[in-house]
């Protein structure tokens, strides 16, 4: 059995814990999951079933939440393709309602971006998402970690100008509206939170 750990840890860490886990683990291998809250017991669930494991789920006590999820051989896999897949960032924050809120899940989705598998081919970014690729940002590691793995970086010029942050461009490079838009009308897939 493989102990994951993923309690005081905020959304996606667990999943991605459970994910590194099932990764590697064995065909008949067993993954125990221990969570401190209901949405990391309701993600990890989901996690898990989509991944083709039979998941069973327990309370052990008020806050303390165990996750078994078995593998057995008909196990579902992520299959790599060839198509091109962009992510487009337009802002610091992700949704609408609080400005704090958003800020704390625009940082787990770069994280989460980062952990995929599959990789996007380019992240590009703009308007008040240019913010995400400058000193200071709290998602530059995920970004650089992503650059180093190939992942083109791309920051809109203009946008950095607007902002006065040209100078304060920390992880990839300046691009134009037309790369953008080229960018965007070439790719399968656009991933935007």
């Amino acid at each position: 059995m493989i102990t994951v750990d993923a309690r005081g840890f905020a959304c996606p860490e667990p999943v991605i814990r459970t994910k590194k886990a099932l990764d590697g683990a064995g065909a008949d291998e067993v993954v125990e999951v221990l969570v401190d809250n209901e949405i990391s017991l309701a993600n990890v669930s989901k996690f898990g079933n989509d991944a083709g494991a039979k998941v069973t789920t327990k309370k052990v006590a008020d806050g303390h939440f165990r996750v078994l999820l078995e593998l057995g051989e008909s196990r579902s896999s992520q299959k790599e393709t060839d198509q091109r897949t962009i992510a487009v960032i337009d802002s610091e924050t992700m949704g609408e309602g609080s400005e704090e809120l958003g800020k704390v899940l625009m940082k787990g989705f770069v994280y989460a971006l980062s952990q995929l598998d599959v990789l996007p081919d380019k992240v590009l970014f703009y308007n008040g998402g240019a913010k995400l690729t400058c000193t200071g940002s709290d998602s530059l590691e995920d970004l650089q970690y992503m650059e180093g793995e190939g992942v083109d970086i791309m920051t809109c010029g203009t946008c950095l100008d607007f902002f006065e942050l040209k100078e304060g461009l920390a992880v990839g490079q300046i691009t134009n509206m037309y790369s953008i838009v080229e960018a965007m009308n070439s790719a399968d897939h656009i991933i935007k939170p």
